[in-house]
């Protein structure tokens, strides 16, 4: 389903299933997310009945791009974002990092839940709404999309690569992109050291055929699984068709393509100071 959303494709996800999933994700989840032992109910399954915040990010976009009414549906969805942002601006699907002296979010947790909140809605943005969107793109901007903020050390090299489909991982243009569309729609300034670097990044992978993948996106990835008798343990991640003809080596990626289409340096406002508003 994700990868169909990822396509542009969300209206050829069979409304059967978009149905059942809203259904299941009314009664499956807690509706909050525990932070300390005493919170998580006895009996819970961390894994399959806790849900994490990329999770939620991720799923409320691909039920809204289904025409689904998730603030009527799940009503627990929206506020989850804004009630577990840290100081620092971003979210951590650790739940250890909430009761920490000094908690860290994690860019990964981050960006689906600032997706969500920035494009899926019908309405304009409230104040606390925009409040968590200019505190999550200050976070992003912090990390230079991809650098740790005290030594400016890379978090992740996998993260300098385009890669597709995403689900809820992460890479830098998919932090651009958001501030970008954050940019358009705000003011928020990125700093033009960022989007050169940005530019030279994509221009690895840049083509006469658009953005092209270096590689297939699912090699060595694992997942919880069913066993025999109920039980489930982690292994290997199962694959399917349409991912294998949309990730392998070479592979265009008109979707990825048209995103970047869209907020290339056309228009950088280079020169202005990190993170402030335009004047006026």
């Amino acid at each position: 389903m994700l990868l169909l959303y990822e396509l542009g494709l969300a209206e050829k996800i069979p409304a059967a299933a978009v149905s059942k999933m809203t259904e299941v994700l009314k009664g499956h989840y807690l509706p909050v997310f525990p932070v300390k032992a005493e919170e998580f109910p006895e009996g819970t399954d961390p894994y399959r009945k806790i849900a994490c915040h990329c999770a939620v990010g991720s799923a409320y976009q691909l039920l809204f791009a289904c025409g689904v009414d998730v603030d009527k549906e799940l009503p627990w969805m929206r506020p989850w974002f804004l009630k577990y942002q840290l100081p620092d601006g971003g979210l951590n699907c650790d739940e250890a990092a909430y009761t920490k002296p000094v908690p860290k979010s994690s860019i990964v947790t981050t960006l689906p839940c600032l997706e969500a909140v920035l494009f899926c809605r019908k309405r304009e943005l409230t104040a606390e709404e925009t409040e968590f969107l200019d505190k999550g793109a200050a976070y992003l901007l912090k990390h230079k999309l991809l650098r740790k903020a005290s030594t400016g050390e890379i978090i992740d090299k996998d993260w300098l690569e385009i890669a597709f489909p995403r689900f809820y991982e992460y890479d830098f243009l998919r932090g651009y992109y958001f501030l970008a569309k954050w940019r358009e729609r705000s003011g928020f300034v990125i700093p033009g050291e960022l989007t050169e670097e940005v530019e030279e990044l994509v221009s690895r992978q840049l083509t006469e055929k658009g953005i092209v993948l270096k590689r297939y996106n699912l090699t060595s990835k694992r997942s919880y699984n069913p066993g025999a008798g109920g039980a489930w343990a982690m292994g290997e991640a199962s694959e399917f068709d349409l991912m294998k003809e949309n990730s392998y080596e070479g592979c265009p990626c008109p979707p990825l393509t048209e995103k970047w289409n869209e907020v290339k340096p056309k228009t950088t406002m280079a020169g202005e100071p990190n993170g402030l508003r335009k004047p006026g």
